[in-house]
């Protein structure tokens, strides 16, 4: 015979045949390779070779062991063991009413049992649902018994396969009643005394008890319980089972359930809890056979099963994308189109389909092309307003996946305006929203595959839209997915920005030149002029411009057209911060050149992001850019071009797009470049030529390398998004935790609420004291590095955090110790002028505000077991503040004041407006002009999102209401102070009128009357403060001086004391004071001083 094959051998000492089989097996092997050998060698003869057969897939069932025979019962078939492979059940019943057990009915005689009514093939009947159980149970055993390869093979791979090794189980439990032991090969573990053939007896048990009565009096035949105690015991295992149990062995039973009608909801749903536990639970359920049946499933139109049956499908795609192949053959993206269709279904339901079909469709063009035909596009689109942010989430990923390099996916966009209705999503309250639909745009603009004029413009739009609405979003996920997005129109309109980059080093060495020009007599012509020359509008006329010789603008090759940036690569790398926005903003006058200009300068600014990641992905962007000019540039081509470029003139402008690809020679005009006023003595001049029109190279035309863009940089976002579905979605067990009395974050949450509790208790007796209390006890004193320029104390911890030029750090004030000294990661000539603890009542975090606009916010600040500050977020607050280094006057850097109840965050300072960030949303709520011209130097909030008090540089004090619109906000302007304003603090003391503490450098303090239009109450102090601090919950303030001293006064004006010296035995006098700042609650002051000391006082001496 050939292989494989099937054996059976149903005889005594059948043993022996299986092992003389593989001894056979194996001569058989060496004489055919023997054989293949000889055809090798005569090939040249014309004598045509075999294959090898392979004997070791064989299949070999035999009735007994080598040294066994077989029963001799006249009860028995003579071929028992064949009887058990083609007729179990009925050798099940005969042999099962053969033994002498207690049977709920003992007088069934084995002329009844060719009684039993029914048809192996109708469940619905007596002995079908005896077939239906003897298949669950069966392949229940061989589930929990056999390897999980083996059981793939053999149960699972082949109909015939599995139906005879199901009932050789049942031959190996009849035959060792017997004293024979069947044989198979592969071998299989024994299975005989599996607890699940208990459940099978009772099966016959109370069926055989039904058949006297059926058969005498014709009664109806009731259904075997058999299938919903499984399912009880299922129900059971998920619900009381511990974390560390092992698979449910019911299963393969549950999975043969979903055939019947009756009890297919309930199995449906135990089925989809059993999913939810995680991708262990779906790898279970798919080796165990789920697909076919869920599959099958899918042609059903009971709305009962549409949420389950959705989710069942989620879970199995997030774990196995694979199976998109099979939903698309059996047409089952039908079912998941039409759930998605259905606005009556919930949103739940709505996202799960929408996420099986980002599956099917994900890099698969037949599942494209099937949901295309299905109208996704519109679907999608109709239900981008729904209220379920999941589900407009996952509807943006699946229009993304649908017209991902599929061009007429794209197009049913276009015609829907599908970009335009993505555009109102820039701005959705949930940050994962957002950055959904800004892939989904990033996927659109790479989708074209055949470029037109219509096409690009759309790609220009959608663009511009997203540098313009979310490169300051307050989310890095939204300008990860900005990179991404962008990053296709830097590629598919390479040659554009390649030529941008070559304007902007060309203007650079201008503009060096200009300084080291030794033509002292030569006309210097502005950075406008010189770069309107990229403008196809302006010619270049000799007369314009004394002393530069006509012999400068030659044709250079392709290649060479770049090559003018000589060896001043080092000006290219960060243009946008060397050049400045003013000159680089009149490089091409043109709409599509200004487009490319606004995306380059948007790409150049994510370069220095305040989030390192987002930093990096878009340097991988813009150096690609770079790094296309920096490898085409080396000195000698440059001069060896110049010197023999052709006179001809240049290409015309149609054709300008291959300047920067072709190979043909066809060069584009060069670009005058400062370098070439130090050559221009070299090269012979050329009376008798007039200059050109030169026009401009930026092209509107894509790239004319077609095919499928290889990305520069990538982002885990949609993975992400992905994953959430394989982990449990239920939120029963999250909702547990939180209600669970005994967990872990129930006791932490209780342990800090009491110790809040207990620190404001404590801290109001010493606040009650404190009017009158000389604040002079130095209870902490440390050395840093640098001069202090912000102090901020922790509400409940005894921390303080520190900031110190580009660092932070944090001490704790009881100990001594320094917990963490951390860099801000931020731009190096910035500074930390911020520093706040957030959400200080649970897990606290800490944010560093820097002068450049940049904030970040830190978790695991303190260090505290053992774990490394962890950068959590990080966005530009402000994009127009400009750090000190770089201007000449005094500046406020950043200005904040986080709120807590409301969530929001107030930053101000360089700039005439205050901008109000949603730290919950992580979206800007609202800009309030000061209505000051000079910079904001201190901001309060009331703490309930009212009332905001600023101070200003001009000495002027501003109060605005929140509640009002931004342009009607201002309420109260107060010019009383004559200087800069250093501290406002709206008082949240308990009193009757509510009022406003403003200090200003020229010593003057004042209490203002929110109601009223002058202030209520003046303390005139010494002149030169350079710093203040006012306590939040008591009548005190303190001021520092250049006099080398800190006074503290309570609002009345009373002189409490002064602080002169530093304690100890070699006590110094303290230096200049650069900072100061109160605890929240107790009194507490912590000062810093110019000397990099640090320094905290108390009204009461260190307990």
């Amino acid at each position: 015979m050939g292989a494989p094959s099937i054996y059976v051998y149903d005889c005594s000492n059948a043993g022996i045949i299986v092992e003389s089989f593989q001894q056979f097996a194996e001569q058989h092997e060496k004489e055919y390779e023997m054989e293949k050998q000889a055809v090798q060698q005569n090939r040249a003869s014309g004598v045509a070779g075999t294959s090898t057969p392979s004997y070791k897939n064989c299949i070999q069932l035999a009735a007994c062991a080598a040294s066994q025979i077989l029963p001799m019962n006249p009860d028995l078939p003579a071929d028992i063991f064949t009887s058990c492979l083609t007729t179990p059940i009925k050798i099940a019943l005969r042999w099962f009413v053969m033994q002498n057990t207690s049977k709920l009915v003992p007088k069934i005689s084995l002329d009844l049992i060719d009684k039993i009514p029914g048809q192996l093939t109708d469940r619905r009947t007596m002995l079908g649902e005896l077939n239906w159980i003897f298949t669950a149970i069966t392949d229940t055993i061989a589930w929990n018994t056999l390897p999980r390869d083996l059981f793939q093979r053999l149960f699972r791979q082949d109909l015939l396969v599995a139906s005879l090794f199901r009932n050789f189980l049942l031959a190996e439990r009849i035959l060792r009643s017997y004293d024979c032991t069947p044989v198979s090969c592969p071998k299989l573990p024994p299975t005989y005394q599996h607890p699940m053939w208990q459940a099978w007896d009772l099966a016959l048990d109370l069926c055989l008890a039904q058949l006297p009565s059926i058969l005498e009096n014709e009664d109806q035949f009731v259904h075997s319980p058999f299938f919903e105690e499984q399912l009880t015991a299922f129900q059971v295992w998920l619900t009381l089972g511990s974390k560390n149990r092992n698979p449910p062995e019911q299963l393969p039973i549950v999975l043969q359930v979903l055939l019947s009608q009756v009890h297919r909801l309930r199995a449906l749903e135990l089925l989809g809890r059993f999913l939810d536990l995680g991708p262990w639970a779906v790898n279970l359920a798919l080796s165990v056979g789920i697909f076919p049946y869920v599959l099958k499933l899918l042609q059903s139109n009971a709305r009962e099963l549409r949420p389950l049956l959705v989710f069942i499908w989620a879970k199995i795609l997030a774990v196995d994308s694979t199976c998109q192949a099979d939903l698309v053959r059996d047409g089952g993206h039908k079912y998941f189109l039409s759930v998605l269709q259905d606005t009556s279904i919930p949103s739940e339901h709505r996202t799960l389909a929408a996420f099986v079909l980002a599956s099917i469709v994900n890099d698969y063009r037949p599942g494209q092309i099937a949901a295309n035909h299905g109208s996704l596009v519109s679907i999608c689109l109709e239900q981008l307003g729904d209220l379920n942010a999941l589900l407009r989430q996952w509807l943006c990923l699946c229009l993304a996946r649908l017209w991902h390099n599929y061009d007429k996916a794209r197009w049913c966009g276009v015609r829907d305006i599908a970009h335009e209705k993505l555009f109102t999503l820039l701005q959705d309250p949930v940050p994962e929203v957002r950055a959904a639909s800004v892939y989904a745009l990033g996927t659109f603009i790479n989708s074209v595959t055949t470029r037109s004029e219509h096409a690009n413009n759309i790609d220009q739009i959608i663009a511009m839209t997203l540098i313009n609405t979310v490169s300051y979003d307050m989310c890095p996920l939204v300008r990860k997915e900005l990179v991404v997005a962008l990053q296709w129109m830097v590629l598919h309109f390479e040659n554009s920005f390649v030529t941008l980059a070559l304007a902007e080093e060309n203007s650079r060495k201008d503009l060096v030149v200009e300084t080291l020009s030794p033509f002292s007599g030569m006309r210097r012509i502005s950075s406008r002029d010189r770069l309107k020359m990229l403008s196809p509008n302006n010619t270049y006329n000799p007369e314009s411009t004394e002393g530069f010789g006509q012999d400068r603008i030659k044709r250079v090759s392709s290649s060479s057209s770049i090559s003018s940036l000589g060896n001043n690569w080092e000006f290219v790398r960060k243009p946008c911060e060397s050049l400045g926005h003013s000159s680089l903003g009149n490089l091409p006058s043109l709409s599509y050149g200004s487009v490319y200009m606004k995306l380059w300068h948007g790409l150049c600014s994510l370069d220095n992001d305040p989030h390192p990641v987002v930093a990096t992905m878009s340097q991988k962007v813009t150096n690609h850019i770079r790094n296309q000019v920096k490898e085409s540039s080396t000195p000698k081509e440059v001069i060896e071009t110049k010197i023999s470029s052709s006179l001809s003139l240049p290409p015309s402008p149609s054709n300008r797009t291959t300047y920067l690809s072709n190979s043909k020679g066809d060069s584009p005009p060069t670009v005058n470049s400062g370098t070439d006023l130090l050559r221009s003595s070299r090269i012979p001049s050329h009376s008798n030529r007039s200059r050109k029109p030169i026009p401009n190279t930026i092209s509107e035309e894509a790239d004319e390398v077609a095919g499928i863009k290889t990305p520069l940089t990538t982002s885990q976002f949609v993975e992400w998004s992905c994953a959430q579905f394989a982990q449990p979605v239920s939120l029963e067990t999250e909702i547990e935790s939180m209600n669970d009395m005994e967990s872990r974050i129930h006791y932490e949450r209780e342990w800090r609420y009491l110790r809040n509790k207990r620190q404001r208790r404590e801290a109001r007796e010493e606040q009650l004291r404190a009017i009158q209390s000389r604040v002079e006890f130095q209870v902490f004193h440390t050395r840093c590095s640098h001069s202090p320029e912000v102090l901020t104390f922790h509400p409940f911890e005894p921390h303080l955090a520190v900031a110190l030029k580009d660092f932070f750090g944090v001490w704790d004030c009881q100990t001594g110790a320094k917990l963490t000294y951390c860099a801000s990661h931020g731009n190096k000539m910035s500074r930390i002028t911020a520093l706040e603890f957030i959400n200080a009542h649970d897990v606290t975090l800490l944010m560093a505000g820097s002068d450049d606009g940049s904030v970040r916010v830190w978790k695991n600040y303190s260090s505290m077991l053992n774990r490394d500050p962890v950068l959590l977020t990080a966005w530009q607050a402000m994009a127009d503040i400009q750090p000190a280094a770089k201007t000449t006057t005094a500046t406020a850097g950043l200005v904040t004041k986080w709120e807590q109840k409301s969530l929001t965050l107030a930053v101000t300072g360089d700039v005439r407006i205050v901008r109000l960030w949603d730290a919950e949303t992580e979206l800007k709520k609202q800009d309030i002009p000061t209505g000051a011209d000079c910079c904001a130097t201190c901001i309060d909030v009331d703490g309930v999102g009212a009332m905001m008090a600023v101070g200003c540089g001009d000495g002027s004090v501003r109060l605005f209401d929140r509640r009002l619109p931004p342009l009607e906000s201002r309420v109260m302007i107060w010019r009383e102070h004559t200087a800069w304003v250093l501290g406002t603090s709206l008082r949240k003391c308990e009193r009757s009128t509510p009022q406003l503490f403003t200090g200003s450098s020229s010593g003057d303090i004042r209490i203002f009357d929110l109601r009223k239009n002058s202030s209520v109450s003046t303390v005139q102090i010494t002149q030169g403060i350079t710093a203040l601090a006012a306590h939040e919950m008591t009548d005190i303030f303190a001021c520092g001086s250049t006099n080398h001293c800190i006074s503290v006064y309570n609002t009345m004006g009373q002189h409490l004391n002064t602080i002169k010296f530093h304690e100890g035995f070699m006590a110094t006098r303290i230096s200049p004071v650069s900072c100061l700042s109160f605890h929240p609650y107790r009194v507490i002051l912590a000062a810093g001083c110019v000397d990099s000391t640090i320094t905290a006082y108390a009204s009461e001496p260190r307990r």
